[in-house]
């Protein structure tokens, strides 16, 4: 037999876009605490020198670049050469996790929530994935993770702009696994269920309804949702690619018709 595979990351370089608070955060201490060195990247630079801070007290490595995704296309792709220089030239592991989330129905999107959504769950990864991910292409590797939703496969009576977007990103992760996967860059969505993050903070008699019928019987934690994404990073996960992987407590699998 090979070697075995590993879940250690040791070495590698990582960016975790919307990493200043609830999956993001987490997925940024998962990562470290395997090994690599990530950039914590917002729009609060506050909450992100919290993230940076707890990493490093775990005796993990992170620095925080600040960033805003609904910025245009030349400056999304300055933010990208920004993470280069902060991780001394190379960038392996690309998680696109930052997403904008209107909770309303289709007649109350406003113009605003609709340009901000649109800019953030489906430009910024396509334009930050052409800056980066041909470099990791020259490499040999790399991995790229799409934060997807469950609410992407299945009709809702509101957030549906939002389920768009998140099938979009997951058609897209699918492309970039057929273009860059050859070229040893493997591609991959997790799609989460109902999770409690600080962003639902105020919603947790809603999630708990939602999610009571499931096999889980429970939201998820963004941890559970952050483990996922580093193993799908890691090397025992090398011969998966072009994937969406449901981490959502059975709820696409079992949800009633």
């Amino acid at each position: 037999m090979s070697t075995p595979p590993t879940t250690s990351l040791a070495g590698r370089t990582a960016v975790v876009t919307g990493s200043t608070s609830g999956i993001g955060a987490a997925t940024a201490h998962h990562l470290t605490a395997r090994g690599a060195r990530v950039v914590v990247t917002g729009r609060d630079a506050a909450r992100g020198a919290e993230v940076v801070d707890a990493i490093t007290a775990s005796g993990g490595a992170a620095v925080f670049v600040a960033g805003d995704l609904t910025a245009p296309p030349a400056a999304l792709r300055d933010l990208a050469a920004a993470w280069t220089s902060a991780l001394d030239g190379r960038i392996d592991v690309l998680v696109h996790n930052a997403a904008v989330c209107p909770a309303v129905d289709t007649v109350s999107l406003s113009d605003e929530d609709l340009e901000a959504t649109l800019a953030v769950n489906v430009r910024a990864p396509q334009v930050l994935t052409a800056a980066i991910a041909p470099a990791m292409a020259s490499h040999g590797a790399g991995a790229i993770v799409v934060v997807g939703s469950w609410m992407a496969g299945v009709g809702h009576p509101f957030v549906g702009f939002y389920s768009a977007t998140k099938a979009a990103e997951a058609q897209l992760a699918r492309s970039w696994a057929a273009e860059f996967g050859p070229r040893g860059v493997r591609v991959n969505t997790v799609a989460p269920g109902a999770t409690r993050t600080p962003i639902n903070a105020g919603d947790d008699d809603v999630i708990a309804r939602m999610t009571a019928s499931t096999p889980a019987g429970r939201p998820g934690t963004p941890d559970e949702v952050a483990a996922a994404i580093a193993w799908l990073v890691s090397d025992e996960a090398a011969y998966v690619h072009g994937a969406v992987i449901p981490v959502d407590g059975g709820i696409t699998a079992t949800r009633p018709v």
